[in-house]
């Protein structure tokens, strides 16, 4: 589904990524984990065309996409959710997930100044559709909501939402368990283990071990933005050069 060639990004003298190589499954959940600073934010945002490579290749069902925009990707069937929430919060719930399929809509101003017949037909299967996708995600009784009334961890949720009403066949997941509860993050769990069961692969960075290490199909270490390790959750969990990145080489 998506192959990783090495891939290096520099701003100025930093060197946040350097020569990292791999290559992901279709229909898989793959992992990438590291301490504070080990780049990658920086690697997601190379691949999904947030940032241009400073050399490397991005093989995307083996067409190189390498320096292609963010929209230009979306055309082609990846979708991502960021760090920080980026919901619309003047918005609501249900107009956020249909914002993901701004890409299937008819986008002719005058067809839509004029709310043609066939315009309101495909805004109203755009709003079936989103509701379906909330319902899917787990906040389907905010359907009616605006998002400032949801709570933190329904609308990390929500955000999944909309990456998936793009329809994506690749999702990249950045940080999706970040600040939320034991409760919260076992949904969230739950919730990537049904989107990879419907067919989409499923690209994961994320701080919670736990949540990893019982996820993945396969785990990238990086330190330092070049790679440590990779293999199975139980391989990186085993790999001393792993358990020193993280806890000290005195460990």
């Amino acid at each position: 589904m998506l192959e990783i060639r090495n891939l290096s990004k520099s701003f100025g003298g930093v060197h946040a990524v350097q020569d990292v190589s791999f290559a992901i499954k279709e229909g898989s959940i793959h992992s990438v984990i590291g301490p504070n600073g080990a780049g990658k934010t920086t690697l997601f945002n190379l691949i999904t065309g947030v940032y241009t490579p400073s050399k490397g290749e991005i093989l995307l069902r083996g067409e190189n996409v390498a320096g292609l925009s963010p929209d230009q990707l979306a055309r082609r069937g990846m979708s991502r959710t960021f760090q920080n929430l980026q919901i619309c919060l003047n918005m609501t719930a249900i107009a956020n997930v249909m914002v993901g399929a701004h890409l299937r809509l008819n986008q002719n101003l005058f067809a839509s100044m004029l709310r043609l017949p066939s315009v309101r037909k495909a805004d109203q299967v755009c709003r079936d559709e989103a509701a379906q996708l909330m319902e899917f995600v787990g906040v389907g009784q905010y359907v009616d909501a605006d998002s400032s009334q949801m709570p933190y961890g329904a609308l990390k949720r929500l955000e999944i939402a909309r990456a998936l009403a793009a329809r994506p066949k690749v999702l990249l997941l950045d940080e999706p368990a970040a600040g939320l509860n034991h409760t919260e993050t076992g949904e969230i769990e739950a919730l990537i283990r049904k989107v990879a069961q419907s067919g989409v692969t499923v690209v994961l960075v994320e701080h919670d071990m736990k949540l990893v290490m019982n996820l993945s199909d396969h785990i990238l270490v990086l330190d330092y933005g070049k790679k440590l390790a990779e293999g199975t959750a139980a391989e990186v969990r085993a790999n001393p050069d792993v358990v020193a990145a993280y806890l000290g080489a005195a460990a």
